[in-house]
């Protein structure tokens, strides 16, 4: 009797798993691209780990190379630019999250109260448009303002009798170089995805703060800015699990790989590209970027768990 209760459960979950299959199967379908693609370029390399903890021959591929252990690690924390390299990653990627969160918050919500919703199209468009650029074109308008011969500004500053500056040579210019072409090229796209969960409020709230007497300011203190927390700590969450991954395009081709900015412009990801150019060293920079993943992986989850505990509601998981 007991059997037979059983086959007739194992009957009954058989028959609702096909079902549950048949009723999803378009779903699974249109997935399988996406799942394809992500399983060749995200998961399969990741057999390319091992390189980290090998000295990587050629002729004896990734699983036949001699294991190293740990010495791939040490390059990037005994050189003596490692101190420097850390610094410029972190503090430049911690300015952008800043940055691009209240601009992109401001930039949204001033877009939001235009009344005329055709010219907030358009400029949506405009401030997206610099997210399509590359970096070797935003490099070669950079090069045309700042030339030492050339360039528009000292063109300018000869114009009202002052001396021309070599941009390419001064340190000193180019963090704030650095972080007003990243904030231009990137701003636009966070502003659309905060621009998405506008749309998402509703309308009645804002018609009850208005029969109360709210002003606009508080229509925005009390009713936007906590509708858009919850976007805002997920995009945080996510950038700062980025935070030890530099944008390679910003900080090489910008600069023009110019030697006298590297104290100002060299971060990991282009510190490992000089030195893999250099020494062919594939294991180095396996280490380079598992110990950014890891890194990452960990504040975001130590990231999150901090927002749990504020407020569990707002946590990504």
């Amino acid at each position: 009797m007991k059997q037979s209760v059983n086959g007739t459960a194992l009957t009954r979950k058989k028959k609702g798993f096909w079902k549950t299959f048949k009723k999803s199967l378009p779903l699974t379908v249109m997935a399988l691209p996406g799942l394809v693609v992500m399983f060749l370029f995200r998961y399969l390399p990741m057999s390319g780990l091992l390189l980290a903890f090998k000295r990587f021959s050629v002729r004896k591929g990734i699983f036949g190379s001699d294991w190293v252990g740990w010495e791939n690690f040490e390059f990037l924390f005994k050189t003596s630019d490692a101190w420097t390299i850390t610094r410029n990653t972190i503090l430049y990627n911690a300015l952008f999250i800043a940055l691009d969160l209240v601009m992109a918050v401001a930039m949204a919500i001033g877009l939001s109260e235009l009344l005329r919703k055709r010219r907030a199209k358009i400029y949506q468009t405009i401030f997206m448009a610099p997210y399509f650029l590359s970096w070797v074109v935003v490099s070669f308008m950079a090069f045309s303002l700042f030339s030492v011969d050339d360039g528009l500004f000292n063109h300018l500053l000869a114009y009202f009798g002052l001396s021309g500056v070599d941009w390419y040579s001064d340190p000193g210019k180019w963090p704030f170089i650095l972080t007003f072409f990243q904030v231009w090229k990137t701003v636009g796209y966070s502003t659309v995805m905060y621009l998405s969960s506008l749309t998402g409020i509703s309308n009645d709230y804002y018609e009850a703060a208005i029969i109360d007497g709210a002003t606009k300011w508080q229509q925005i203190k009390c009713i936007t800015l906590p509708c858009l927390k919850p976007m805002m700590i997920v995009l945080t969450i996510l950038a700062i699990g980025k935070i030890f991954y530099a944008d390679f395009g910003l900080f090489f081709q910008l600069p023009r790989d110019s030697g006298p900015l590297f104290q100002v412009t060299q971060v990991i990801d282009t510190y490992v590209y000089r030195a893999l150019k250099e020494t062919g060293n594939v294991g180095m920079a396996a280490a380079a970027s598992l110990y950014q993943s890891i890194v990452g992986f960990v504040l975001v989850v130590g990231t999150n768990l901090i927002v749990r505990k504020i407020e569990p509601d707002s946590a990504l998981f």
